[in-house]
Formats: C-alpha cells, sequence, structure tokens
C-alpha cells in the first residue's frame, strides 16, 4: 500500500491530458475530447477513442472539446472527463481519493481557478492544487527555479502560449496569450479552404502541420496530399500541398507567438535580462515541436532558444516533481481545497 503513492499531477490541456504518477511517469496521454449522445447526455466515449470521432459523427452524437484556450469552457463534461482519466489512470485503486495537482494556463483568473479545483473534487480527488503551468514547465524542463538567475520559459500548447521569466521559485513576469496549436491548425485549415476551394477536418489540419510543418521555409520541401470536399462540387478531392506553403499560412500566428515573448522581455528586469541572454529561452509544450520554430524566434527576437526534451510531456513531469516535493514547492502551490 505504501508504495502506491496516492497522488496524481494532471497536465489538463485544451488539446491533451496528460496524467503523471510519481515513481511511475506518464501513465496517460489522451486527447481532451469527449463524445456524448444527444438524446440521453450519455458519455460515449472519452480521449483517443472519442478524437477518432471527431468531424465523423451522426447528429445524435457530438464531440466536445471541453476545454477552451487552456480554462474549462464545457464545466460538466470537464468533470466527467477528469473523473474517466483519473479512474484509468489508477487502475484498480479507485476506491482511494488521492491528492491531485493540477496544471492552469499563467493567464487564468480565480473563477477559472476555482472551477479546475471544484472539477477535480467532484471527479473524486480528496485534495486539489493548482500550479501555473510556466512553473510547471520549468520544474518539467529541469531548470532550477529557484536560484537566483532569470529563466525564460515559453510553453507552446494546444489553446495557449504561456511565456513566463522566473526566478527564486516565482514568476516574475508573464503572459498567457490564445494563440498556439489550435489556431495554427485553423490557420492551415483556412489556407486550404482559400487557395484550393477545399473544406477539410481539424484533424486534417493537424495532420498536415505535424508532417509537413515548419516556422520556416525550407529547401527540401516535404510534400503530402490532402483529403476534403471541394467547396464547389461538394465532392471529395484532393491536393498535393508542400511544406513552405504551409510556411505561408501560419507566420501570422507565429508572429503572435513571438509578439508575446518580446513583451515579456520588455518587462524584464535588467538583470534578468542579462540571464536570459546566457540561458537563452527554453521551450516547452506539444506545438513548440513545429519544425524550426526555435530557430525562427532565434531570428526574430536574438536570444537562443532550445527546445527542451519531451516538450509535450515538460508540463506532466513537473506536476510530479512538484508532488513528489510538495513541501518544497508549497509556495507556489496557488490554491487549496
Amino acid at each position: 500500500m505504501a508504495l502506491f503513492s496516492k497522488k496524481l499531477g494532471i497536465d489538463l490541456g485544451t488539446a491533451n491530458t496528460l496524467i503523471f504518477i510519481p515513481g511511475k511517469g506518464v501513465v496517460l496521454n489522451e486527447p481532451s475530447v469527449v463524445a456524448m449522445s444527444l438524446e440521453d447526455n450519455k458519455i460515449l466515449a472519452v480521449g483517443n477513442e472519442a478524437k477518432t470521432m471527431i468531424g465523423r459523427t451522426p447528429e445524435a452524437i457530438v464531440t466536445y472539446r471541453p476545454m477552451k484556450d487552456g480554462v474549462i469552457a464545457d464545466y460538466k463534461v470537464t468533470e466527467a472527463m477528469l473523473s474517466y482519466y483519473m479512474k484509468k489512470a489508477m487502475g484498480g485503486w479507485s476506491f482511494i481519493k488521492p491528492e491531485v495537482l493540477i496544471s492552469v494556463p499563467a493567464g487564468v483568473t480565480s473563477t477559472e481557478r476555482r472551477a479546475v479545483i471544484e472539477a477535480a473534487i467532484k471527479a473524486g480527488a480528496k485534495n486539489a492544487y493548482v500550479v501555473k503551468e510556466p512553473i510547471l514547465a520549468a520544474i518539467g524542463a529541469g531548470i532550477p527555479i529557484y536560484e537566483a538567475k532569470g529563466h525564460m520559459i515559453a510553453d507552446v500548447g494546444g489553446g495557449t502560449t504561456d511565456v513566463a521569466v522566473i526566478s527564486l521559485g516565482g514568476i516574475v513576469f508573464s503572459t498567457s496569450v490564445k494563440c498556439a496549436g489550435n489556431r495554427i491548425d485553423e490557420a492551415i485549415a483556412d489556407y486550404i479552404k482559400k487557395t484550393f476551394n477545399l473544406a477539410i477536418g481539424d484533424k486534417t489540419a493537424e495532420d498536415v502541420k505535424i508532417q509537413i510543418g515548419s516556422a520556416l521555409p525550407i529547401d527540401e520541401e516535404l510534400s503530402m496530399f490532402v483529403k476534403g470536399r471541394d467547396l464547389i462540387s461538394g465532392l471529395p478531392r484532393s491536393v498535393e500541398i508542400k511544406t513552405n506553403e504551409i510556411v505561408k499560412a501560419i507566420s501570422r500566428e507565429l508572429r503572435e507567438i513571438i509578439k508575446a515573448i518580446k513583451d515579456v522581455l520588455q518587462e524584464t528586469p535588467p538583470e534578468l535580462a542579462s540571464d536570459i541572454i546566457d540561458y537563452g529561452i527554453i521551450m516547452t509544450g506539444g506545438t513548440s515541436s513545429l519544425r524550426n520554430l526555435p530557430e525562427l524566434i532565434f531570428r526574430r527576437v536574438g536570444v537562443k532558444t532550445t527546445l527542451a526534451e519531451n516538450p509535450l510531456y515538460c508540463v506532466a513531469q513537473g506536476t510530479g516533481i512538484a508532488l513528489e516535493h510538495l513541501s518544497a514547492y508549497k509556495r507556489m502551490v496557488v490554491a487549496k481545497r
């Protein structure tokens, strides 16, 4: 019994939810998607299973993404999703109420924070703590956040980009913009619609981004065939798309992410700014693994930028580390039930 720590770290993201159990690592990484039947409001599928249904459901079934821009948009569905994931992560131990630590975007309001805590308690947690995402991302990326040195972290996820300067265990200055992976997917879908008169789904747009997307033009272009519905004839059709077209299509969204980084740097006290020049900017979050994104940021901002190891897992790992050393990290745990 002592072996099983009744603790779960949850990275409750717009695109994916990850659960970390201290001593075991990331035990669950599934999309934040829920499929419900409209007739009786029953949950039919959660996570991977529900994601395959997106854009493919009959009228009686709806797929929800209960998280929007990093915060809870649909409270009931989020609670059901959390409860399902917590049970799944704990396997046979579902009779034990775990202590849960959840990440929230740096810019959340106290109401949004309370909503997360309440959802977790209702989903079966004994205690729920929330910690701001940049701090968890920094811990997970192995940054020594307690030093009297400034570290800059840019966490680019599905719904939000959080940029923060961290020193002495706290956030000195941060900003959170609602421009990240999902907005990049939308930009790709828009571009294909305008250029080729072809309507594609969210999932296809995401595949394009992952397979051939890049933040900078490249010489050896990658290409892929994209299938969708012709907007004029209404019939299925496929077109070939190359990397440099995608670079153009998403440049506006990337500019917004870079602007967030510049805004934070402009507010950073000079001593910390000099630390950031030494250490560079560390990037975490799933979207930060877009080809050449660190290089683009380096070119626009002039500070060397590196991708953390396993950027998608940084926040989840951070929740796990913070949970194992709760007493040490008590100062950063913002709220508790």
